[in-house]
C-alpha cells in the first residue's frame, strides 16, 4: 500500500476540516478518558497521521521516560503495518517516519510553558528540528493553570504549530450542560476540537465534543483495545 492510499484510508480523516488537518497554528485539541484507556495511543496516531501528510512532530511526554513514549509508536506502527499489510514497505515507511518526530520528557514538577519555549528555541535556531505540530501527554488539568494554558497557546501561535493535549477524566465524571466532563468544562474554551473515548462494549467509542462541526456524541469510530488502532465502527 502506498502511503497516499494510508492517509487515504485512515479513519481519522473524518476529523479534518480543510487542508488535511484538524486543527491550525495555535489551536489546540484534546484526547479526554479514563486512566489507561487510549489516550496515548490515539495522540500516536494523530502524530503517525501527521508525519504522513509531511508535518513535523514534536511529542512532549510529561512523567514518562522517551524509551515508553518510542515503545508507543512502535506498537502502533507495528499495528498499522499488520492492519494494513504493510510488511513490504515497513523498514522504507518508518525510515521516513523517524526524522520527523523529536521526543522530549519532563517530569510533572519541572514542566513550565517558559522552559518548553527555550528548548524550541534551542531546537529551531540551531536547525536540529522545526515542529509543526505539537503533543503534550501527561499534564494534569486538575491542577493545570489555565494562566499557564494561555502561555502555552500564545506559545504555539507564535511558533505556528497547534497542539493536541491528553486529560484524564474520573470514571465517575458528571457532565454539564453542554455533555462536557465537569473535570475538564471550565478550560473548554482554551480548546478548539475535544475528543472524548468512552468504554462502549469491549471498545472505546470516539465522541466528538467540540470541533468545528457540530458535535456528535458517536462518530462511528471506535478504538480496539487490542490492537489499539482507530477503526470505522
Amino acid at each position: 500500500m502506498l502511503k497516499k492510499d494510508l492517509i487515504a484510508r485512515n479513519p481519522l480523516r473524518i476529523l479534518e476540516n480543510t487542508g488535511n488537518t484538524v486543527l491550525n497554528a495555535g489551536q489546540f485539541g484534546m484526547v479526554a478518558a479514563m486512566a489507561g484507556v487510549g489516550k496515548t495511543a490515539m495522540l500516536v496516531q494523530l502524530a503517525l497521521d501527521s508525519i504522513l501528510n509531511g508535518r513535523n512532530i514534536l511529542h512532549i511526554s510529561v512523567g514518562q521516560p522517551v524509551k515508553k513514549v518510542v515503545l508507543w509508536y512502535d506498537e502502533v506502527f507495528n499495528n498499522i503495518k499488520q492492519e494494513y499489510h504493510l510488511e513490504h514497505a515497513e523498514e522504507e515507511m518508518w525510515e521516513n517516519i523517524l526524522p520527523h518526530r523529536f521526543i522530549m520528557t519532563y517530569n510533572v514538577e519541572t514542566f513550565k510553558p517558559h522552559r518548553l519555549e527555550e528548548r524550541i528555541n534551542d531546537l529551531t535556531e540551531q536547525g536540529i528540528f522545526m515542529p509543526q505540530v505539537a503533543i503534550i501527554d501527561g499534564l494534569r488539568f486538575d491542577q493545570y493553570a489555565r494562566d499557564s494554558l494561555t502561555e502555552l497557546k500564545i506559545m504555539a501561535k507564535d511558533h505556528g504549530f497547534p497542539i493536541w493535549f491528553s486529560a484524564t477524566i474520573p470514571a465517575a465524571d458528571a457532565q454539564d450542560s453542554a455533555g462536557l466532563p465537569e473535570s475538564i468544562a471550565n478550560l473548554s474554551s482554551m480548546f478548539e476540537v475535544i475528543l472524548q473515548l468512552k468504554p462502549v462494549g469491549q471498545e472505546m467509542q470516539l465522541n466528538l465534543l467540540k470541533g468545528p462541526s457540530a458535535a456528535q456524541t458517536d462518530m462511528g469510530l471506535r478504538l480496539d483495545p487490542a490492537t489499539m488502532l482507530v477503526h470505522k465502527a
